[in-house]
């Protein structure tokens, strides 16, 4: 089979890939992984996928910018790698790697896969684009969708949304979660040092964009300690919003109990150091920043966006709010500052329910099963292991 994928960033998607690739081939699958080059600015999972076994070719024409010439050249040369593979099954992930590799597929003429996969990890279809741009990526989807022989989302939430706006009907849906090896991800972890005394650590971790909303977990900070709570803001990661983030702090004089250490190797540890964690994203697929907070015991105050429902229940193990509504996270935060047994209480029950939930075996099993009902359909028998 044919896995293809915009890039190995830091995130769940390249995890997920990694993950997938590995734990098939040991049931007797024989994956290729295609990816894409990362751009400057983001820091490489390519290291994931070397310490799994995982082989990975590389297509430097493929990257997340859209590049007509480059677009091209890598429709075609994945194309090329259709008929010398003849793979049984593609299955692309993200949406730069969707239009790409279901182009390519049908380009690959009677080398097209019978069974052709794609999974939403999240979309951009809303909030990321200028309306023009919404509608042709929107439109660009349907026909897409039509060439596919299932579509896959990471959470009943994404599948609800992709439905909503026409991208295909709820049965040509199939609702995978996310796996996630959350002992390799969180074992062994020390705590973080040198921090300053606060009596709430609020944590964020991720790569500072745009829609990861980073300036309002400042303005959350800044009300919460005019609402008298000593609390410190720790950003961990990078991004073209770190600066914006860092002028929003200083315009709010909250720069001193604002700590960005940057993008950091083990971000384990830091998570270990939070007594609550903040995700005020104005839209995810599924947030593995959220999941390893919870299965570090810490809970989460989030925005109800995307897959987000799925992995934070409200009232359970976290607090969910409207997004960009600055004041209920920082009312959500004061409880928790307040309540320390609170805490500990959502921290308990999220660390009890993702481990599970999000595990890399119940992730491995779906798919297996996906995969062999999809080449049933087609005629063809799923691989045996030995």
């Amino acid at each position: 089979m044919l896995r293809v994928i915009a890039r190995l960033n830091v995130g769940g998607p390249a995890l997920h890939v990694t993950y997938l690739s590995d734990g098939l081939d040991r049931r007797g699958y024989s994956t290729t992984l295609v990816a894409g080059r990362i751009p400057p600015g983001e820091d490489s999972m390519e290291d994931v996928a070397a310490r799994h076994g995982v082989r990975v070719v590389r297509l430097r024409s493929l990257s997340r910018e859209i590049s007509p010439l480059a677009d091209l050249r890598s429709v075609v040369e994945l194309a090329r790698l259709i008929r010398r593979e003849r793979p049984s099954i593609l299955h692309t992930h993200t949406a730069k790697a969707g239009t790409v590799g279901r182009v390519a597929a049908l380009l690959a003429g009677r080398a097209r896969p019978p069974v052709v996969v794609h999974t939403f990890h999240g979309h951009v279809l809303r909030g990321y684009f200028s309306p023009a741009k919404e509608r042709f990526f929107r439109a660009l989807e349907r026909l897409l969708a039509r060439v596919t022989t299932r579509l896959v989302a990471v959470s009943p939430e994404v599948r609800e949304e992709l439905v909503a706006l026409g991208i295909a009907p709820r049965e040509r849906f199939a609702v995978v979660r996310l796996g996630i090896d959350l002992d390799d991800r969180l074992g062994g972890a020390t705590p973080v040092p040198d921090l300053p005394p606060a009596e709430l650590v609020v944590g964020w971790a991720g790569r500072m964009t745009a829609i990861k909303r980073v300036g309002d977990a400042v303005e959350a900070l800044a009300r919460l300690r005019a609402h008298g709570v000593d609390a410190l803001l720790v950003l961990v990661g990078d991004g073209p919003e770190r600066e914006v983030a860092e002028r929003r702090a200083a315009e709010l004089a909250v720069s001193t109990h604002v700590v960005v250490p940057g993008a950091v190797a083990n971000v384990a540890s830091w998570y270990r150091a939070f007594d609550a964690f903040l995700l005020p994203s104005a839209n995810e697929g599924t947030p593995v920043v959220a999941i390893e907070s919870l299965a570090a015991g810490t809970p989460v105050v989030a925005t109800r966006v995307g897959g987000v429902a799925d992995v934070v229940r409200d009232g359970v193990d976290g607090v969910l709010v409207a997004p960009g509504d600055v004041d209920a996270m920082a009312d959500a935060l004061e409880r928790l500052a307040r309540d320390p047994e609170l805490r500990e209480r959502l921290g308990a029950a999220g660390r009890d329910r993702v481990r599970e939930r999000y595990s890399v075996a119940r992730l491995i099993d779906d798919v297996d099963r996906l995969y062999a009902e999809l080449l049933a359909e087609a005629g063809l028998a799923p691989p045996t292991t030995g």
